[in-house]
């Protein structure tokens, strides 16, 4: 009896909890100082390049420009924050980051965390497209004709948004949309012949 109660007080907490603990973490995420208050061993505060390139100008990578577009197309609230494109869309996306954020936590506070060199799970295209629902017309890419302009490339090709733009690389091409054209054609040759290397 006692360890049935014991239990149901447990599972009482944990229930009251979850609600009160998503809304806290949203709080918090809308700040992206928090996204770096985390410390590495070396004292140096996480993710310190990537918000070093984040926040300079000119823009150094697809995300810092998307932060000085904001600025001039939403004055009602021009912050471009990290949990804009990383907070997930819709009630799974959310909660797929919840739950890396509550394993990076246990990693961090087990003192079994370092920068990371990739994104263990990438974006959903659904996290681009809550803002870029369509594709812009280019006019020109760097082989010509821009990738999204072409006839059959803006259906299901198989591949997601991030394949061809990295938000947070620095040897993109800012005349290119920040695309890299050595990656670029490394998906394209998957399917063009044309650009497969002997």
């Amino acid at each position: 009896m006692r360890g049935s109660l014991s239990m149901i007080v447990v599972i009482s907490i944990v229930i009251a909890a979850f609600p009160v603990g998503w809304w806290t973490t949203d709080a918090l995420e809308a700040y992206d100082d928090f996204c770096n208050a985390c410390h590495l061993p070396s004292g140096e505060p996480l993710h310190t390049p990537i918000r070093e390139d984040f926040d300079r100008q000119p823009a150094a990578s697809l995300a810092a420009r998307h932060a000085v577009a904001e600025v001039r197309t939403r004055p009602e609230d021009p912050d471009f924050r990290c949990i804009d494109c990383h907070g997930g869309v819709g009630l799974i996306g959310r909660a797929r980051i919840k739950l890396l954020s509550i394993k990076d936590s246990a990693l961090y506070l087990a003192g079994r965390y370092d920068e990371p060199d990739r994104m263990t799970w990438p974006l959903w295209d659904a996290d681009c497209q809550k803002c870029h629902p369509g594709f812009e017309r280019k006019g020109r890419g760097f082989d010509g004709e821009a990738f999204h302009d072409r006839p059959g490339h803006n259906s299901d090709l198989g591949m997601a948004c991030v394949d061809c733009h990295s938000a947070h690389e620095t040897d993109a091409r800012a005349d290119l949309w920040f695309l890299r054209p050595d990656a670029v054609r490394t998906r394209c040759a998957e399917c063009h012949v044309e650009y497969q290397m002997n």
